[in-house]
Order: C-alpha cells, then sequence, then structure tokens
C-alpha cells in the first residue's frame, strides 16, 4: 500500500568504489538488491551508473543514490519490480519535462544484472528533507510558506492532468530555502482512476469522506490531513482512534475547532476536508490569501528601548536650550 519512502539527505562519497564490479540480485521473486558499488549499465543507451546507497524500497521498486561515470553529479534511480508499473511513472515524468520548467526525469533504460533483466528509470538527485523533518527543525510557522510551495506544485500537477494520490510528509521533499518538490511517483494516476497507492491517515476513504477515486479534492484532503499531523499530532492520533465504522470527517472538524495550533489554518482546512474547493488553482488562491497573509509571522521592527530614552533626553535638552535663548 504504501509508497517508497525516500530519504534524500546529500552524503559525500568518501573513496574510491572496488574495481571489481558488483551485480544486483534478487533476494525474492520481486525484489532486487544492488550493493554500494554495482555498476549498472543501460542496454540500450550505454550510460553506466554506480551505486552510492540505497535510498528507499517500497512496493514498486528500489531508490538508490547513484552517480554517472564521468560526471559529478548525483541521481536517483529507481529500480522498478513491475515493468509495467515502472512504464507508467515513466511516461508521467515524461509529460511533467515536457509541460514544467524543471526537469524531473532523465533517461530510462533495461539492465541485465546476474540474475536477469530489470528496468530502471534516473531521476534528477532532490536535495532536502522531508516536509515532517524541516517543520520539526525550522518551526511551524514556515507551514504558511512550504504550503503555498506545495499547492503550487499540486495545480501544476492537476493542471496536467494527474492526481498524485499518496500525498504525505515522506513524499515531499524541502530544501533548505523553502523550496518544494514532489518524490515518488508511482501512486500518480488520472482523474476518474482509482487511486493506486495510499497511506491511511491521508485518505479520504479512511475517513468516510469520499471514495477512493482519483479526483483533485482527493490530494486537497490529504495535504489538509497533512497540515493537521504537522502542527497537532497528537489531536489527529486522538481522532483516527475512532472505530472504523464511526469514523469521519466531522473527527477531524472537531480537531480544528479544539486546537490553538491550527487555528490560524482552520477555515481553509475545514473547507478543503469538505471537499469545498472547486480545483486546487482556487485552493491555492485562498492559501494565499487567506492562510499565507497571515499565518507567518511578521516581527515588528521595534525601536530600542535605549534610543526611545535618548531621543525623550534629545528633545528636553532642546527644549531647555531653545529657552534660555529667548529668555536672553
Amino acid at each position: 500500500m504504501n509508497t517508497v519512502v525516500v530519504h534524500w539527505n546529500i552524503i559525500n562519497h568518501g573513496g574510491n568504489f572496488p574495481a571489481k564490479r558488483k551485480g544486483c540480485s534478487v533476494t525474492t521473486s520481486s525484489e532486487t538488491v544492488c550493493p554500494p558499488g554495482t555498476v549498472i549499465t543501460g542496454k540500450w543507451q550505454k550510460n553506466q551508473y554506480i551505486v552510492e546507497r540505497l535510498l528507499g524500497r517500497g512496493a514498486n521498486g528500489s531508490v538508490y543514490l547513484v552517480y554517472r561515470r564521468g560526471h559529478p553529479d548525483r541521481y536517483a534511480l529507481k529500480v522498478g519490480y513491475d515493468t509495467l508499473e515502472l512504464q507508467s511513472e515513466v511516461n508521467i515524468l515524461r509529460a511533467l519535462n515536457r509541460q514544467l520548467p524543471s526537469s524531473y526525469f532523465i533517461e530510462a533504460d533495461d539492465y541485465k544484472s546476474v540474475s536477469g533483466e530489470a528496468a530502471f528509470y534516473v531521476m534528477r538527485y532532490v536535495e532536502g528533507v522531508q516536509l515532517h523533518q524541516f517543520i520539526r527543525a525550522r518551526g511551524r510557522e514556515w507551514l504558511g510558506l512550504v504550503g503555498l510551495k506545495l499547492l503550487e506544485r499540486l495545480s501544476s500537477l492537476h493542471s496536467l492532468g494527474y492526481i498524485f494520490g499518496d500525498l504525505k510528509p515522506e513524499n515531499v521533499m524541502v530544501s533548505p530555502y523553502g523550496s518544494v518538490e514532489l518524490i515518488d511517483y508511482g501512486g500518480v494516476s488520472a482523474p476518474g482512476r482509482s487511486v493506486k497507492q495510499f497511506t491511511e491517515w491521508y485518505d479520504r476513504g479512511y475517513w468516510n469522506a469520499g471514495s477512493r477515486t482519483g479526483d483533485e479534492a482527493y490530494d486537497l484532503f490529504s495535504f489538509a490531513v497533512m497540515c493537521i499531523q504537522l502542527l497537532d499530532e497528537e489531536s489527529l492520533r486522538g481522532a483516527s482512534a475512532q472505530l472504523p465504522q464511526i469514523r469521519s470527517v466531522q473527527d477531524l472538524e472537531a480537531v480544528l475547532r479544539k486546537s490553538s495550533q491550527l487555528k490560524p489554518y482552520a477555515a481553509w482546512l475545514g473547507r478543503a476536508l469538505g471537499g469545498g474547493f472547486a480545483n486546487s488553482r482556487e485552493a491555492l488562491n485562498a492559501w494565499k490569501k487567506g492562510v499565507y497573509a497571515r499565518a507567518v509571522p511578521r516581527k515588528r521592527n521595534k525601536t530600542p528601548r535605549w534610543l526611545q530614552r535618548s531621543f525623550f533626553l534629545s528633545i528636553v535638552f532642546a527644549g531647555a536650550a531653545l529657552y534660555l535663548f529667548l529668555k536672553t
């Protein structure tokens, strides 16, 4: 059910790999393991990628941090367990490359390992940390900006005719400066199709709030639950403890009413939970005007007290000097 959980922390390669090539091995009927040092040579393009380490493993593939022989840049390489599922992801990434300014997809190829042939594709390596790690380190006040950037990404994806599906903090990478990138497109589907992959907390069906048919409202619902988790996870955990038969969106709305941390976001989140936005563009504009403008604290330029006293004394002295001048 869950997709790959990818930890994209930058590492430095501290030495040369052994001269002897290592090969991927199959530990089960569907899982390919490529140890550090493995050289993955594309069958058709002939490009060689050397594995540094495993980044994450999930239901439909494993992702490795690699570098291309003769090039300094690092990439993320995904080896798929199912060729058809992997091809679906490749098609989506190619479409994004054609229509979005930032190139994400690099290439796709086949790889002949010691245990057989496997398909893989190469992505741009996203520098940053997962969303929940970023908020934990930088503070909750960053959610206004990061949420805005994430909604922009979702709106762009929706405009291309895709629903992300498995939206959760682990699938959102944030750079040190607050830029946002969606990762792991294994759950992406066309509107009107069943959601291919989901995670319970962020799933509309889990809360008996609607179907698992992919639409823009599904992603916005997941976004709203994710915000609740980031700001008040304890309350969300309590709401999810209800029996499956009686669990409902009203439990989430009750959290919004009671939580002081969620107050600046409550109106927007309640609307998203209830499917109240016509589309993600409307949701983005509402966040920009009603949340981002108010949720991000602005520090007042407070005049230092010593400067206030100095100004007051200067007025007193100036007044005294003027009085003596007029008197004489």
